[in-house]
Formats: C-alpha cells, structure tokens, sequence
C-alpha cells in the first residue's frame, strides 16, 4: 500500500532513541523528509545520520527542550528553513523514567509531578501551537501524539494522569483542526522493547541481567503473548501521518499487543 507520504515534511520530538527513533525510520522509509528533535545534541546527530543514511531523505537534527517555549519556536522555525514547512508533528518527546518503579502516592512528588507534565503534556501543547498555524494555512496536516497505556491502567499516579492529559490535548485539537484539514491522534503503547529500556524489561521477566529476548518477550501480559518492538508502534505511526487515515482523528489507537482481560469501546 502506498500512504502518499512521498516528499512530506515531518517533525519528529524526542527522537534521539527508541520509539521516536523507529517512528523517524517509519516515516523515512516512506519518503518522507524530517527534522528529529531531542534534548541531547550529540545523540541527536547521530539519530539524523542513521536514518539519512539508511533511507536517502533528507534528515536534520535540532536541539530542542519541548520545556521551552522560546526552544520549540525555534525548532518550528528551523523546521521551516530547512524543509520549507511542516507536514506531520509527531510529539514523543516524554521522561521515560517518571512514574517508575511506580511509587505510591505518599513518594508522588510535586517536583516529578510538574517536571513530567511540563515535557509531555505541557510541551506537546507548545509544539502543536507553533506547528498549526502552518498546517492550517495549507490545508492539511497531521498531528500525532505518542501517550501510553498508563492512561487505561493504575500503578503510577504521574503516568496515569500525563497520558490521560494526552489523550484530553489531542480531542480538542482534532475538533478545533478538523476543519481546517489537519487530523489529531493518540497512540498508546505499552510496554516495548527498545534499546533504553531493555534493563528495565530483563527486570520485569524476573530474570535480571541473565533474561533472554524469549524471556522479555513472554514476561509482558499481552493478548499476542509477547513484548511490541519499537518499529511495530512505528508503523501504525506512519499510518496515522498518511492521507490514508482521514478517517480517523480525535481518538486514541492502543499499540501495545492488547490488554489481556479489558474491553475499549
């Protein structure tokens, strides 16, 4: 299936590693030309290279805190230098670590609470508000937001309450922006493999460092029976970024394997 993705420009938020790497990858591989933005400048360069190199697009990298609002606007400016303008948002950028080893409420601090909600909640708000106008202006666009499975399960009350965040941020903007063209979305993931959390995962299996690839794989209650890998999220991001998902927008797409003994309706 071709997703007509050929020659948009995309940017992609805290794509430095992980799931916002495989997305660039995802998107790359469809003909699309982006700008990776992530906190670690070096890291970041390196992301832009990989994926350059391996898909022939063009591809830079910008230093960007999503904290920020006067950095996000530099970022979108950028963006525009660079590739012309903005097709595609994909917000990823988030602290991986927050909300882990899912402390109770006595351990929930405030200082967590806001520093996580200012990059994740806070700061897909500053990007999508400078990326609008322009998609906008155009006609078209896509806006897609990477939350989480927290945002349908307890165990940490930061997650829970982001990824809820998330999902409230996206609605409003699909309603605002659907007429203008531009298409909202959440994608949630559970857990998946990638390299930053692989110590995190061989915990879970109860193995340690001694857990094998089948152990991490089995260890995740999913209804496929085993973890989702990074690029397997990628891919449905990549729909969602394509003029072939117009059908869909405002609503929140679960990609982590499904939730073993839960009904979404």
């Amino acid at each position: 299936m071709d997703l007509g993705l050929t020659d948009k420009r995309a940017i992609v938020t805290g794509a430095s590693q992980g799931i916002g790497l495989a997305i660039a990858h995802a998107l790359a591989a469809e003909g699309v030309d982006l700008v990776l933005a992530a906190r670690s400048a070096d890291k970041l360069e390196r992301a832009a290279e990989q994926v350059a190199q391996r898909h022939g697009r063009k591809v830079f990298a910008v230093a960007t805190d999503t904290g920020d609002d006067e950095s996000v606007r530099r970022l979108v400016d950028e963006t525009v230098q660079r590739l012309g303008g903005v097709d595609i948002l994909v917000n990823n950028a988030s602290n991986q670590t927050a909300g882990y080893p899912f402390p109770p409420l006595a351990e929930t601090t405030d200082e967590a609470f806001w520093a996580d909600v200012n990059i994740k909640v806070v700061g897909y708000l500053r990007t999508s508000r400078a990326v609008a106008p322009l998609l906008t202006a155009q006609g078209w666009g896509r806006i897609i937001n990477i939350s989480g499975l927290g945002a349908r399960q307890t165990h940490s009350i930061v997650r829970t309450i982001r990824n809820v965040s998330v999902a409230a941020l996206t609605k409003n903007l699909a309603d605002e922006l659907g007429p203008h063209g531009v298409n909202v979305t959440v994608v949630h993931p559970g857990a998946t493999r990638t390299d930053t959390n692989a110590a995190l995962l061989a915990e879970a299996s109860g193995a340690g460092a001694d857990a094998s690839p089948d152990s991490i794989r089995r260890a995740v209650n999913t209804s496929i029976g085993r973890i989702v890998e990074a690029h397997e999220v990628a891919d449905v991001v990549a729909f969602l970024a394509s003029p072939r998902s117009v059908s869909i927008t405002g609503d929140a797409i679960a990609a982590g394997g499904g939730l073993v003994g839960s009904v979404y309706y």
